[in-house]
């Protein structure tokens, strides 16, 4: 049997799986020790210990200042911010991407203007943001807001676009109006792709998060990363970057679970 037409069993599957983590631990392991062999003092690759004494300090122990636990006030307070973000986003997107990818003249008037934001560097705006908003929560959560709605706008325009046309000819013939032929006919087969939208924009909702808080906020986890990066504390850094990929993950395959099991029809689209 050829090579191409061969797949893994689930053990061997979640080996293949696995393997890239376990070797990367083991890579940081030698490379730790190689350092501190050299140079005790180094902090660049601190070892596993110190990465797990730091996993202590801030998740387990309270902080000797405040009483909090810090690895939870930072998670708290980042997601609170991304989710209220992400809400945001997914609202308007729906709702223009939808009126764009419906009707002609709304997509002649803002199909060029939404493609000439997407193409704005977000991160460019984050100046003038805190500007004109303040250095509060507004400014970060429109930074996450106007670097992730154009694209899924997008997205959902073409969506829409792709529908068959029959579809809409058909609901028009049984009297449908434009708003019935939105709610009935377009929105229900929209929704699925409104999640993959949002899931592909995760990551990009991080980046833009991370980097609003390292420049100004006094809890997150951006802004814990690069409070102390000025110490070289690497052993706290590692964690938190390791722990924002795990939400990331946990997030990611949360909404893949949401659009399956409330649109497993989709699944047929894409097999299709």
């Amino acid at each position: 049997m050829r090579w191409i037409n061969r797949k893994p069993g689930p053990g061997m599957q979640l080996a293949l799986m696995l393997a890239p983590f376990v070797l990367l631990v083991i890579a940081y392991g030698l490379g730790s020790a190689a350092r501190l062999a050299d140079n005790p003092a180094d902090k660049l690759l601190p070892a596993l210990a110190s990465l797990s004494d730091a996993i202590d300090r801030m998740a387990f122990t309270p902080d000797v200042r405040t009483g909090e636990y810090l690895l939870l006030t930072d998670s708290l307070a980042s997601l609170s911010r991304l989710s209220w973000a992400l809400a945001i986003a997914t609202a308007i997107a729906l709702l223009v991407g939808m009126v764009v990818g419906m009707f002609p003249y709304m997509r002649a008037l803002l199909a060029p203007f939404i493609a000439t934001v997407a193409m704005v560097p977000p991160l460019a705006l984050l100046p003038v943001l805190f500007i004109v908003l303040g250095l509060g929560e507004t400014a970060k959560i429109t930074l996450i807001v106007i670097g992730v709605a154009p694209p899924m706008i997008r997205e959902l325009a073409l969506r829409v676009g792709e529908l068959p046309r029959e579809q809409l000819i058909k609901a028009q013939t049984l009297g449908g109006s434009s708003w019935q032929i939105a709610l009935r006919v377009v929105l229900p087969q929209t929704l699925p792709r409104l999640l993959t939208a949002l899931r592909l924009q995760l990551g990009s909702a991080w980046l833009f998060l991370i980097a609003a808080e390292a420049i100004s906020a006094d809890a997150g986890l951006g802004y814990r990363i690069f409070l102390v990066r000025r110490y070289l504390a690497m052993d706290v850094i590692f964690p938190y970057v390791a722990w924002i990929t795990l939400l990331a993950v946990v997030m990611n395959f949360a909404l893949e679970r949401l659009r399956t099991g409330l649109f497993p029809w989709s699944n047929l689209e894409r097999q299709g």
